[in-house]
């Protein structure tokens, strides 16, 4: 299975914000902006990957995390060309899935986490392109 790190999904109360402070402090570049289930997303690009800002704009998963836990990493996030077949694999391996079936994510991909209590206390997402 070729999987490699696409992004590291980063909680906060305001995205535009956090993108800016990352655009300047570390000389990035915003990839990409949407409005996406209830969240505003924004991708900033790292040359090897991405920084995932998520802004709840209604209460939802996001929110929830953000009262719980404050803003910070929510999870991470690995690209496969096989998403099907990396699910599979992690139902041999006796990892639990949130998503039993992919479904549509951010940037018109297709996502599926696995559940953190099986992947070391990691919320783990696989993104296919």
């Amino acid at each position: 299975m070729n999987t490699h790190f696409d992004h590291a999904g980063v909680a906060t109360d305001d995205a535009a914000e956090l993108a800016d402070l990352y655009a300047d402090l570390f000389g990035l570049e915003i990839a990409h902006e949407e409005e996406f289930d209830g969240m505003r997303v924004v991708f900033v690009d790292c040359g090897n990957g991405y920084f995932e800002l998520l802004e709840p704009l209604e209460d939802g998963t996001i929110a929830q995390y953000l009262d719980s836990h404050g803003a910070g990493i929510h999870h991470l996030a690995l690209a496969t060309g096989d998403l099907e077949g990396a699910l599979e694999r992690a139902r041999a391996s006796d990892v639990r899935l949130i998503d039993e079936e992919p479904r549509p994510g951010a940037w018109g991909h297709t996502v599926a986490f696995l559940h953190p209590a099986d992947t070391g206390g990691v919320l783990l997402e696989f993104v296919e392109y």
